[in-house]
């Protein structure tokens, strides 16, 4: 995610739905504009530039499935979908118009943060990782996926390997167990990364109880937090 703060379109024609989003976002560190419909919303991306739009799939005039199609098509932005309509079917169909997620209503406005967040790291990578991550006495060289002390190399298994090399291209980013499935080689469900990061940690941390690089962040994944 980028280091200023995330600015967030939210598109919706019910006005107490919107404003509660508005207000909810702005006091999870959003930056948050609203749009009442589709056409609202085609007026406001023509002169603000925005991270991510939180999109109603059912709205009077053009729906929400035909703007994610224009956003996908000049791509103006990522695009979260919500809807009451939540059947596979639904889910499908906003998918295919370019949707990055989608969400049924009613749902919990904190797993909205969540979704949010996870789109947006998976939208807004670094340009360029950096090729060495120090932690403590340990290098990790990116060029050569390599983790070493001098002459010392630390052998690690594909998995960890592969996990190394995904937490490295984010440091200081905050990667969910499913981030971390996708973009690395490790086969099976969160308990699988949850396995391999304990392993990984037992290599680079001098004290696992009370992990200084590779730490958990509470109900949203673990962050790589190299030395300066």
């Amino acid at each position: 995610m980028t280091e200023q703060t995330p600015h967030i379109l939210v598109v919706d024609d019910d006005n107490r739905l919107r404003e509660l989003l508005r207000k909810y976002l702005v006091d999870n560190g959003f930056l948050v504009t609203t749009a009442r419909d589709a056409a609202d919303a085609r007026a406001r991306l023509a002169s603000l530039s925005v991270d991510l739009v939180v999109l109603d799939v059912m709205m009077p005039g053009e729906s929400g499935l035909d703007l994610t199609r224009f956003l996908r098509r000049d791509r103006l932005a990522p695009v979260l979908l919500l809807t009451a309509r939540g059947g596979p079917d639904d889910r499908i169909a906003g998918l295919e118009a370019g949707a990055d997620d989608y969400l049924g209503k009613p749902f919990e406005p904190r797993e909205l943060v969540l979704r949010i967040n996870a789109v947006l790291r998976r939208t807004q990578r670094p340009a360029e990782a950096p090729r060495e991550i120090r932690l403590g006495r340990w290098v990790y060289l990116a060029d050569r996926e390599e983790l070493r002390s001098g002459d010392e190399v630390v052998r690690l298994t594909t998995a960890e390997a592969s996990l190394m090399k995904v937490l490295a291209a984010n440091p200081g980013v905050t990667l969910s167990r499913e981030d971390l499935t996708e973009q690395s080689r490790i086969d099976g469900n969160a308990r699988a990364v949850d396995v391999q990061v304990t392993r990984l940690r037992r290599k680079i941390e001098e004290d696992q109880r009370q992990p200084r690089y590779l730490q958990t962040v509470r109900g949203e994944g673990y962050v790589l937090r190299p030395d300066p």
